[in-house]
């Protein structure tokens, strides 16, 4: 017998041996029609599946997790019957599920253009009502191998070349058949929302010096609701674009001269990252950390000791060579954060040591995955390191959790998710310090109320860490905040301190990064606001607009002053109209537009317009200013 779990958490038995169409036969209508395949002992399989003795089996339906990879994995094969159908001649690569959709990669007689799509969804659109069932099918090796070669699908018998002795599994659908593992869904009916969005190249394996393959990108979905909201989604986030923002808004950009991945910042997008700089160590001081300043580069006996040199050399740049001594550039900051720590002997009585760095550092991203500011090559980490002994650590903890939620709360994040990631198979350190650590971590998160998962074995080989990730306007989710224990370095530099007993102790050392970069944070930012940052953060807090050119006189006075008061301000005297330059401004995204004419001029007052609430009428100088300061403030 089996048993079979239902989604109200009932369960029923059955007999052995019967397939997964047979198992939900007897299901209500309306539930049965909402199965996609089973979860058979925690696997995910076809409902054309046998099921074993003693399996505990679950249903995957349309609106769980599971489904929408099964229905976009089904959706690549059929996308690959149509252009096997109108070319007979193309050889397949892989055709896998990914974030947001599915691609699939062939060698085509001829490079397709944008236009190939749309028949290519027409013919996947004639599959579909052809209402092929997924059948699956297991070969002996030698006779998979024999029948890719026959069908001259080399980068199939490539892949089946290099598994292990034993049966290949195959999914046929009409007259289509492909290598694959499964599951699927039960027949291409069940694909009823999708688009085939675009077309990229992509080299074989990913290996440059290998054939150059087209690949075919689309999405699907299990409503034509849901694949329109994604679209929407989608010309939103467009709208959004940082680096569309960044050229209209004058805030950053790239220069081939100087290097893919190295941002300029102009001095709008400066403004904004002082602001945040700022802010970031006022808060840091307040929280107890120390700020340090560390080089750009080490002699590579450095990173031989921290390991980097054995893990992670080819991210890593090479600097230069100095009196016969060679010099890296630095991927991370923790090296010498522990250079500070062995600077001299330690006391227990001195622990905990928080030291905090807004370090530049350098790692080498290969140029097809750079992406504006969200993927960069240099970058400024907002780094910090504590020193703990194993009585401190779990205050530690809770309190650079709390400090974390606090600062992203600030720039207006309130939605969280996080994640717990414990020990893989292959580490360094204790067993009781893992553990130790594993807890603290697990009862922090648990203090939030916050909702967290756990990812078993998804730790660092040196650590276990929580990862905190924060959703947008648009409701994307955006990693930002790590906290990092490290088991590793502290052996590899021979960390101590003195214990009250005079012997010598290792401290714990926890990596932090809060905003994680600055370059990437920006762009979240800028992204989250459409630029239209809250007025804390704003480049631009207000622009005063003479009326005419006999108001310059006073408009120039009132921009001395606001200056003067702290408010970054800029006076417009071009000569257009007003109307023009209000507009002008408004696309610029200011949050605060003062017109001065000659009644203005005369009063000393000012008429307030503000990007959010358009007109607000003629306040007093100290009324407005009084308005900013406690907008500033509040960060509202």
């Amino acid at each position: 017998m089996l048993k079979l779990w239902l989604p109200d958490g009932s369960s029923r038995t059955a007999e052995s041996g019967i397939s997964g169409k047979e198992l939900i036969a007897g299901l209500d209508p309306s539930l049965k029609k909402e199965v996609i395949c089973l979860k058979v002992d925690g696997e995910l399989k076809d409902l054309s599946t046998l099921l074993p003795a003693d399996a505990e089996v679950s249903l995957v339906r349309r609106s769980d997790p599971e489904a929408i990879e099964v229905l976009r994995h089904s959706a690549a094969h059929i996308m690959a019957q149509a252009v096997k159908r109108l070319f007979p001649e193309a050889k397949l690569a892989i055709g896998p599920a990914i974030e947001n959709g599915f691609y699939y990669d062939f060698d085509l007689p001829r490079p397709l253009p944008p236009e190939d799509l749309a028949v290519i969804e027409e013919e996947m659109k004639r599959i579909i009502k052809e209402d092929y069932p997924f059948i699956r099918q297991l070969v002996p090796k030698e006779e998979a191998l024999a029948r890719l070669r026959a069908a001259g699908e080399k980068f199939k018998e490539e892949l089946v070349s290099e598994l292990e002795d034993g049966e290949i599994s195959f999914y046929q659908q009409g007259e289509f058949t492909d290598l694959c593992r499964g599951p699927h869904l039960p027949s291409t009916r069940y694909l009823q929302a999708f688009k085939l969005t675009s077309i990229a190249g992509a080299y074989w394996r990913g290996d440059s010096s290998r054939e150059m393959l087209q690949r075919i990108y689309g999405t699907a979905f299990f409503s034509r609701e849901e694949l329109d909201a994604y679209f929407k989604l989608l010309e939103e986030a467009a709208r959004r674009d940082h680096r569309k923002l960044g050229r209209e808004l004058d805030l950053f950009s790239t220069d081939d001269q100087i290097g893919a991945g190295l941002i300029l910042w102009h001095p709008k997008g400066g403004r904004v990252r002082q602001v945040i700089e700022d802010f970031w160590r006022d808060e840091h001081r307040k929280n107890g950390y120390e700020l340090v300043f560390t080089p750009h580069l080490g002699r590579s006996q450095l990173w031989e000791t921290s390991g980097h040199l054995g893990f992670y050399r080819e991210n890593m740049y090479s600097g230069m060579e100095v009196e016969g001594q060679e010099y890296l550039i630095k991927p991370m900051n923790c090296p010498f954060h522990i250079a500070i720590y062995k600077s001299r002997s330690r006391s227990y009585r001195e622990l905990p040591f928080r030291w905090a760095e807004l370090g530049t550092v350098y790692r080498y991203e290969r140029s097809g995955v750079l992406h504006g500011l969200l993927r960069v090559r240099g970058f400024t980490q907002d780094d910090a390191h504590i020193f703990c002994r194993p009585d401190q650590m779990p205050e530690e903890i809770d309190r650079v959790l709390a400090f974390c939620l606090k600062i992203l709360r600030a720039f207006g994040f309130k939605e969280f998710k996080l994640y717990l990631a414990t020990r893989p198979e292959k580490s360094v350190g204790a067993e009781e310090r893992w553990a130790a650590a594993t807890e603290a971590l697990r009862t922090a998160i648990e203090k939030t109320g916050l909702p967290y998962e756990v990812d078993e074995g998804g730790g660092a080989f040196y650590g276990p860490k929580i990862d905190l990730k924060i959703k947008d306007a648009l409701g994307r989710e955006w990693q930002c905040s790590t906290i990092q224990f490290d088991f590793n370095e502290p052996e590899r530099f021979e960390l101590t301190y003195k214990g009250a007993d005079s012997q010598d102790h290792q401290p714990y050392m926890i990596h932090r990064a809060l905003l994680g970069s600055l370059e990437r944070f920006f762009g979240i930012l800028v992204e989250n606001y459409e630029g239209a940052f809250p007025l804390w953060l704003a480049p631009v807090q207000a622009v005063v607009l003479p009326v005419l050119p006999a108001n310059l006189e006073y408009a120039g006075e009132l921009y001395d002053w606001l200056r003067a008061s702290g408010i970054r301000a800029e006076l417009d005297s071009r000569n257009e109209k007003i109307g023009y330059r209000i507009r002008e401004a408004q696309m610029q995204k200011v949050p605060y537009m003062l017109v001065v004419g000659s009644k203005e001029a005369e009063s000393g007052q000012v008429a307030v317009r503000t990007r959010k609430e358009g007109d607000l009428g003629v306040w007093s100088r100290e009324e407005l200013l009084a308005r900013m300061e406690k907008e500033i403030a509040e960060k509202s």
